[in-house]
């Protein structure tokens, strides 16, 4: 039964109060106080965690009451042959606090100017009332013919209420639009099918984004009512429990689709209250405050608001599973032929119309080891194009069967390391495995990440759902028609005579979030067992814990580390150990960051990567236990850049005098290319006595360098950073290179501060413009900041950090700052370091979502590590700052 057959709704106080209260006072302005009233009356109840359904259908009923006493009031139940509708939502009467209200107005043809006048009366009222309206008024005929050229038409007729008139022009109607007349079943079927698909693109085919919407995406609100119109138009019936007696539904299944929708409604409800406008999004704004109302409390390792989200996560995909299986059972009675030949593979399973299905309903309980079984066949049955809806119900049933001994039984082993080392379908499996339950019940530790979000803005996805992204990432480089987007990950990739070894480290890399502790070193643990579980080899299982337990460490070397220091690649090359190791660790760490935000990925960090992993991969080849020599790099760096240079014409007499300006430091942090850019600019620009400025593209075309060559006195970092913060420019790195001759080389790299990287033209010549100005005047440029805090980091904070330690080989002080990212943030800090006389050889700008954190190494006025005492009036000052 539904919840309005067992709850006496008209008996209710508010809505007997509210039917009075009309009776008493009937003007706009007393109509609107009565309404805030009941309106308010509603959310009390709610936050009292009173029953959604009960709520949604008052608000349909008092709804009711305001227009029909409106339609009274204006006189329109004098007109014969004509009837008041409700439709969509309202139809269904299940209203939300700011529910569009949509009605319709039925007429048996064109009526009076007379009743034109009372409609636009009507009309008006539901307006200053503050309704979010939505109407139509349509001849029986126009009903006819807008339904059947227009889906949404015909979808929301179905759905109609009779309110008021003429009961057979309503029958009509309902008549004129049967599958007998229009849209038969399996047009309609196919037509609804086709737009959840364009839907569910729109939302990128996920219901695991951070700000999910409760109605559109995938497992919403939309996918249950679309359940419901399919049924309506196939079977005729007026509501999903109906469905039982036609044996398309279990009552388990319509227990779970109730539970579900009873949830999502309650977060839409509270998003109503909460927005106090129709909000089906649930934006970091309403988060909080919305875990807060539905009374979730913080525990020791997770937020409340991880807590509730983790329930809509789970909630979701729990629906995404039952609309999959019914929507496909649906098509198997609409559009297939149910006397298709059936093909059998063996004795537990067979192929009809394409779909793979159960031989038999017990087939699950003979041979549990089906339930891994049947994602093996997936794989290799290139003919299959999917589960048939009887068999994704009947895995459903007997998940229970995924226990110790399942899990323990070494015929499941093997057929789990099969289905990672087929040669297609691994991702495709692994993520039908996850959506129908196997996946989390196999691999309990995977089961408590399902649907677990991280309150942040650096991920931007469930941890189950980035997870199987990163092992989608990692299938792509080992498949050959991917080779063009990652050349060279994908000939790393197909190299591997064991490559499941990175798609466990995948999987496994953050199965230990949410605990508590090191997620790295817990996960490895996990990952160990459950490798030398599996009958892997001691080895392989090793090396899967230790690329779990260092997913982190090269993406935290190139980014925080200077890599151009032969110390630092020297220490990380000790700690990779073999190059076998550093080819694993290259790969997971590019499909890890590719697959926890979309807009982390840019060219730069691909270079950066790319330099780590190069430079490392000569370290290693060296037997020598010493760092790289430095003469040798910087005497390679000088042969490359010649190289280039002659090309241009250079005369190498040119280039020595030139080269004879720069320190050995120079050689060693920069790469050939940008030596040789540097060399030529200088030989152009060598009268200018204030320096000069030139931008180029990275060689990858997509971020912008800027150099500066400026005398050490006029210290660029601080109207460098302005000028391009002002501008909306996000800087990923800056070194400053101090001269023999007073001056210093500066480089920038940027791009857009939305991580956009395309840059108008326009948009470099100001940079430019405002840079060569500076030159000129050596006045510190007056600051204004177009860039503000996003609407999502404004709901984040974070607690600062300003770490100092000491860099013994290169006689300078490493600084590193945490904190929450905010316009003009390396502005203010390079103001502090002005006024401290303290400089800057290099910054490693890192924002991991709404954080900040950026390495300085930097060296006081006498281009010394920092003393105590400077070292403690900069941390003052920093603090002074970043805790405004």
């Amino acid at each position: 039964m539904t919840p309005k057959q067992t709850i006496n709704t008209k008996e209710d106080s508010d809505i007997k109060w509210l039917s009075e209260s009309i009776k008493k006072k009937n003007t706009i302005t007393t109509l609107k106080a009565s309404l805030a009233k009941i309106d308010s009356n509603f959310t009390k109840r709610f936050i009292k965690n009173e029953a959604i359904e009960h709520l949604v259908h008052l608000r349909s009923l008092a709804t009711d009451e305001i227009i029909l006493h409106l339609w009274d009031a204006n006189k329109l139940n004098n007109f014969s042959d004509i009837a008041l509708i409700a439709v969509g939502g309202y139809g269904r009467e299940e209203l939300h606090p700011k529910s569009d209200i949509d009605i319709m107005i039925l007429l048996k043809s064109k009526i009076s100017k007379q009743f034109n006048e009372s409609v636009s009366n009507f009309l008006t009222n539901l307006w200053d009332l503050g309704f979010d309206l939505g109407h139509s008024v349509r001849t029986l005929k126009e009903c006819k013919t807008e339904s059947r050229k227009d889906l949404i038409t015909i979808t929301t007729l179905m759905e109609s209420r009779l309110l008021s008139g003429d009961k057979n022009l309503h029958n009509t109607m309902k008549k004129n639009i049967k599958p007998n007349v229009m849209w038969s079943s399996k047009n309609f079927y196919a037509a609804k099918r086709k737009e959840q698909i364009e839907r569910h693109l729109r939302s990128d085919n996920t219901a695991y984004k951070l700000e999910p919407n409760v109605k559109l995406s995938p497992g919403g609100l939309r996918d249950i009512q679309l359940i419901g119109w399919v049924a309506k138009r196939h079977f005729q019936v007026n509501d999903i429990n109906e469905l039982i007696e036609h044996k398309f539904l279990t009552i388990g299944q319509l227990k779970r689709l109730n539970e579900g929708r009873r949830f999502l409604w309650k977060i839409r409800y509270g998003l109503h209250v909460i927005a106090n406008r129709r909000e089906d999004r649930l934006l970091f704004d309403h988060q909080k405050n919305l875990a807060e109302m539905l009374g979730y409390e913080d525990a020791t390792y997770t937020l409340a608001v991880e807590q509730m989200m983790q329930r809509y996560y789970r909630t979701v995909m729990d629906l995404s599973r039952i609309n999959e299986m019914l929507l496909q059972q649906f098509e198997e009675a609409i559009l297939l032929n149910p006397n298709a030949k059936t093909i059998t593979i063996n004795d537990s399973f067979q192929i009809k119309n394409g779909y793979l299905q159960a031989a038999h309903d017990e087939i699950f309980k003979e041979n549990p080891s089906g339930l891994l079984d049947i994602f093996l066949l997936l794989q290799q049955e290139s003919k299959v194009i999917g589960v048939s809806a009887y068999t994704i119900g009947l895995i459903k049933r007997n998940l229970h069967l995924i226990d110790d001994e399942f899990r323990q039984n070494p015929k499941n082993h093997r057929l789990f390391l099969s289905i990672l080392k087929a040669p297609q379908g691994v991702t495709h499996e692994l993520r039908r495995m996850n959506l129908y339950g196997v996946l989390g019940l196999y691999i309990p530790a995977f089961g408590r990440i399902v649907g677990r979000m991280q309150y942040d803005l650096f991920h931007a996805y469930t941890v189950d759902e980035h997870t199987l992204f990163v092992v989608s990432n990692l299938r792509r480089f080992a498949l050959s028609r991917f080779d063009h987007e990652y050349p060279h990950c994908s000939k790393l990739m197909q190299s591997l005579e064991k490559p499941e070894i990175a798609y466990l480290a995948g999987l496994f890399h953050d199965i230990a979030k949410g605990r508590g502790g090191d997620h790295s070193e817990l996960g490895a643990i996990d990952a160990e067992a459950f490798c030398l579980e599996h009958g892997m080899s001691k080895y392989s299982a090793k090396t899967v814990a230790w690329l779990v337990k260092h997913h982190l460490l090269l993406s935290m070397t190139a980014q925080k580390k200077d890599i151009s220091d032969p110390s630092v690649i020297h220490d990380f090359s000790k700690l990779i150990g073999d190059k076998l190791h550093l080819d694993y660790l290259y790969i997971l760490t590019i499909a890890d960051i590719r697959g926890t935000n979309p807009n982390l990925w840019n060219s730069w960090k691909a270079t950066l990567f790319y330099d780590l992993y190069s430079l490392t991969k000569r370290a290693l080849r060296s037997e020598s236990e010493n760092p790289i020599d430095r003469d040798q790099l910087i005497a390679e760096k000088k042969s490359e850049s010649l190289e280039l240079l002659t090309k241009l014409s250079i005369k190498n007499k040119e280039i020595t005098t030139i080269w004879n300006l720069h320190k050995e430091e120079y050689f060693i942090r920069y790469r050939a290319n940008e030596i040789a850019w540097h060399t030529e600019k200088l030989l152009h620009n060598d009268n200018c006595k204030n320096g000069f400025i030139d931008i180029r593209e990275q060689i990858n075309d997509e971020s912008i360098q800027i150099v500066l060559y400026t005398p050490q006195s006029m210290r660029t970092f601080v109207a460098t950073t302005g000028i391009l913060d002002g501008l909306g420019m996000n800087i990923l790195d800056a070194r400053i290179v101090p001269m023999n001759n007073d001056f210093s080389m500066d480089t920038f790299i940027f791009i857009n501060s939305d991580n956009i990287n395309q840059i108008d033209p326009k948009t470099l010549v100001k940079i430019k413009s405002k840079l060569s100005h500076f030159l000129e005047n050596s006045n510190e440029p007056k600051i204004q900041v177009s860039r503000r805090v996003s609407r999502k980091a404004k709901h984040f904070s974070t607690k600062p950090e300003i770490i100092f330690k000491l860099d013994k080989n290169n006689n300078r002080t490493i600084l590193e700052i945490v904190t929450k990212d905010r316009p003009g943030l390396l502005f203010k800090i390079g103001q502090v370091f002005t006024k401290l006389n303290i400089n800057i050889e290099t910054a490693k700008i890192v924002t991991i979502g709404e954080k900040a954190e950026d390495v300085f190494f930097i060296v006081d006025k006498c281009n010394m590590p920092l003393s105590k005492k400077l070292t403690a009036q900069l941390k003052n000052a920093l603090i002074e700052y970043i805790t405004e």
